[in-house]
């Protein structure tokens, strides 16, 4: 069975399954066909293939919201994170419920940096930094004046609904991975000169951004709740929160030498969510879209090693089998977050749909949405 999705072919013809693992993807269709038009289900690039080959659309976290917004489906399904599916609530009519179909799949990275901490963040920061609130203005989201400065937040997407609430009503933005310069540049303009951004969860895309934009790394310190910040604040640009990504977190530089060693013309190409150092020694980096791409551009015969998650990676090998492509980490699992979202479940949400019920629905608070939206429509106003 081949499905045809936006931005990627799938085969699935390879993909073997248990005579249980096909009874459930048999019901799953029956179920897809019951619901009909009224059912859109989107999967992340890292979920397994048993849940990617029921998907309506395959794409990363952003693109899938964005998908679910532009649906007049009465349902939509996320097969991915929950902080991916509050993103959709946050998108959608109100007439539209968004269901995820574990409750415990959530975000190690998102995890690391709560409302609670940022809130007792933010304020130490503006008293040791001597920064300014942009909420303090008429209109938080201006360019800073000549003299002034701020402190901006802007919050990677892998991050929770109320956090991103927290920046829009701060005069911030929320960024993706492919965005971050750009929406750091407009961030920069909002603090002044002087001023800083105080950019979270993720630390690794943060760092590897500002340093990709010429900024020292000596001028982005860490701050750890309940510890303060780790370097100085006095010309700090870019404060990061020291938050990050379990699994880019494996992908070192004694791996990317290995890989070399052993394929002395092959191409290593990883996620910023990566440590700097591995970021500085691989060949490209960028967006599960962007590797997506660069894996498509590549020559027959060319040997890629990759730094994100297993399932994308191994799904990349499919498509392309004229190119040796592998993991950087041969030793790396699957995003355990990602990997709980397994075909019982989704098999489960649809029976009960079916029957009238709406199980695990993700509902983001009026008063959180607001400032999610703001935050949000910041971000896509800087893309146009």
């Amino acid at each position: 069975m081949t499905v045809t999705l936006p931005m990627c072919s799938v085969n699935f013809m390879d993909t073997t399954l248990s005579v249980e693992e096909q009874a459930i993807a048999d019901r799953i269709q029956e179920l897809k066909e019951q619901l009909g038009d009224d059912l859109l289900i989107l999967g992340h690039h890292y979920q397994r293939d048993s849940i990617v080959m029921h998907a309506d659309f395959l794409g990363d976290s952003f693109m899938l919201s964005q998908k679910a917004a532009e649906s007049d489906a009465k349902y939509i399904v996320f097969c991915g994170v929950h902080f991916m599916a509050e993103s959709a609530d946050i998108l959608t009519s109100d007439d539209q419920s968004v269901v995820l179909p574990n409750l415990r799949a959530g975000c190690s990275m998102a995890d690391m940096a709560t409302l609670a901490e940022v809130e007792v963040a933010w304020q130490e920061l503006l008293d040791q930094s001597g920064l300014s609130d942009p909420i303090s203005r008429e209109h938080p989201e201006d360019v800073a004046g000549e003299g002034e400065a701020y402190l901006v937040p802007v919050t990677y997407m892998n991050s929770s609904a109320d956090l991103k609430d927290f920046v829009g009503r701060h005069g911030g933005v929320v960024c993706t991975s492919s965005n971050a310069e750009g929406v750091l540049n407009w961030a920069f303009e909002r603090a002044g000169p002087k001023g800083a951004v105080l950019f979270f969860p993720d630390q690794h895309l943060g760092r590897n951004t500002g340093l990709a934009m010429g900024i020292s790394e000596d001028r982005m310190p860490t701050w750890t709740p309940g510890f303060g910040a780790m370097g100085s604040l006095d010309d700090a640009r870019i404060v990061l929160w020291h938050g990050f990504c379990s699994v880019h977190k494996r992908f070192t530089p004694q791996q990317i030498a290995e890989f070399r060693e052993q394929h002395p013309d092959g191409i290593v190409v990883v996620h910023p969510e990566c440590p700097k150092e591995t970021v500085e020694l691989a060949d490209a980096y960028g967006s599960t879209q962007y590797i997506r791409n660069f894996v498509n551009e590549q020559p027959a015969g060319a040997s890629i090693a990759i730094g994100t998650e297993i399932n994308m990676v191994a799904r990349l090998a499919q498509e392309h089998p004229d190119k040796h492509i592998e993991c950087l980490d041969e030793e790396i699992c699957p995003c355990s977050t990602m990997y709980m979202i397994h075909p019982a479940y989704l098999m489960d949400v649809l029976e009960r749909l079916v029957d009238g019920e709406i199980p695990n629905q993700i509902v983001v608070p009026e008063a959180v949405q607001a400032g999610s939206l703001l935050a949000l429509n910041r971000m896509l106003a800087i893309l146009k």
